[in-house]
């Protein structure tokens, strides 16, 4: 075995990507009409932190790296207690509603598809989701981002009240 091979490899990525959804997106101009793609991507490291990030792009490839890049960008750290949520909440993004309630350990993940991505990607081992309202991919999972930074929120604040106290 070659010992410089080893220095060669690509690291190892840590953290944790999905696209959720890529469309086609056409816009008419006065020379025809203009291609491009637009991919909704989750973000996160498993451990507490996700971002979530929609981009377009003229090919799929170009839009699923910029909406990675959005992603990263974007991240919301998820206070996480054994597994679950802290707080029962309740968001509303559009047409989309999203209840996100904690459970015990050994429930799993009891979610819908982009729902179950977003909390997936923050670390979330114990959880029920209900979307309300909406079947749309993109509105669901930004309905749920915006549930996971009212949490981040909410134990930011009682943290504060704890330490006047």
């Amino acid at each position: 075995m070659n010992p410089q091979r080893n220095n060669h490899e690509r690291p190892q990525q840590e953290g944790f990507e999905q696209v959720l959804e890529i469309r086609r997106v056409s816009k008419k101009t006065q020379g025809g009409s203009k291609v491009a793609f637009s991919a909704l991507v989750v973000t996160g490291d498993k451990k507490g932190k996700v971002g979530l990030g929609l981009a377009k792009a003229p090919n799929v490839a170009d839009a699923i790296k910029k909406s990675i890049r959005l992603g990263n960008r974007d991240l919301v750290t998820v206070p996480l207690v054994e597994g679950t949520i802290p707080y029962e909440t309740k968001s509303k993004f559009g047409a989309a509603e999203v209840l996100l309630r904690p459970a015990p350990k050994g429930t799993g993940i009891i979610a819908g598809s982009s729902v179950r991505a977003v909390v997936e990607a923050s670390g979330i081992t114990d959880i029920v989701c209900k979307s309300l309202g909406s079947n749309n991919k993109t509105t669901n999972a930004r309905a749920t981002f915006k549930a996971l930074k009212q949490i981040e929120l909410l134990a930011k604040k009682y943290q504060l009240l704890k330490k006047q106290s």
